[in-house]
């Protein structure tokens, strides 16, 4: 029988996310005050990669590496799902092994089809449809900056990739409003705009896509981007920088932006592209926060899956 698994924002209600946000601080806290908390000792996470990442990696590794477990690092070469052995035999076989399993994909059907045939908990840490740990991460830091959800207004501004469809589903969870400001042709699946509608009337959340820039970031109490190409859309790269040309969280934006918006960046970043340097360094900046809560917010979520 498969275990919970975080395949999606949509798969924590709104009070298990909150009690994963107030986990995380408290996590965080303990860490800069150097108390141990090794709550997962003698436990395993497996951490499947078909895409490489900094912040995935380090984060889950050192995560179990405080909360007293292991992490085992698996990479392209080590399994090839589906390729060298099915997916249902993976999952099979490191459920015998291991006590949790992350996977940073390239197709959601990957991570999807893990979480079906595992008998632990499976987390998604990226697939081309969501990144929902990104997401929690983005959440505490909103919290820590803005103290709250309700009331917020967000504006994800770049591509309607994976994370602006994780980032709608937040908003709409928490009663944050989201809108994707994005150039025609560049809009988050329809779908899941329209899923994300729904939760929000639900939460007195507004959730809304846009092709004005301007428009939608004025008044925004958080403005966030990504790169405009992601890993696996390199051969777009050139038609991509000629079509976000101007999408760029710089000076002109902020101006029409609360005077203390918060600026999110999930990184890596291309400075002078999606964002401007000067921008990313400026105390409204918490790009750092963010990448250091992906630590906090994923040991929370793994206690929260493991019921440890």
């Amino acid at each position: 029988m498969a275990s919970p698994s975080y395949l999606s924002v949509k798969d924590l209600t709104a009070p298990q996310t909150l009690e994963v946000l107030q986990l995380a601080g408290q996590l965080k806290r303990e860490v800069r005050a150097g108390t141990p908390h090794p709550r997962l000792a003698g436990r395993t996470l497996a951490m499947i990669f078909q895409k490489p990442s900094l912040r995935t990696r380090v984060s889950f590794e050192v995560g179990m590496t405080q909360l007293g477990g292991h992490a085992i690092y698996l990479g392209p070469s080590d399994i090839k799902l589906g390729e060298r052995e099915t997916v249902e035999d993976i999952a099979l076989t490191i459920s015998r092994m291991c006590d949790v399993i992350m996977a940073r994909v390239f197709g959601h059907d990957s991570v999807a089809g893990l979480a079906q045939h595992a008998t632990v908990p499976v987390i998604n840490a990226l697939s081309d449809r969501e990144h929902p740990c990104q997401i929690l991460a983005d959440l505490q830091t909103i919290q820590e900056r803005k103290g709250r959800f309700e009331g917020i207004k967000a504006v994800f501004v770049g591509d309607g990739n994976n994370v602006a469809q994780s980032f709608l589903y937040g908003g709409a969870l928490l009663g944050m409003s989201v809108t994707v400001a994005c150039p025609r042709g560049y809009e988050p699946l329809a779908e899941i705009v329209t899923d994300a509608t729904a939760m929000g009337r639900r939460t007195g959340a507004a959730i809304a896509v846009s092709n004005d820039l301007m428009a939608a970031c004025r008044g925004a109490d958080v403005l966030y981007t990504d790169v405009w190409a992601s890993m696996g859309q390199e051969a777009e790269a050139a038609k991509r920088k000629h079509d976000f040309s101007g999408w760029q969280i710089d000076a002109a934006l902020m101006a029409v932006a609360k005077p203390d918006a918060t600026i999110l960046h999930c990184l890596p970043a291309h400075y002078g592209e999606e964002i401007d340097y000067a921008a990313s360094r400026t105390p409204n900046s918490a790009i750092f926060d963010q990448a250091e809560n992906r630590l906090h917010a994923q040991k929370a979520l793994m206690l929260h899956l493991m019921g440890a």
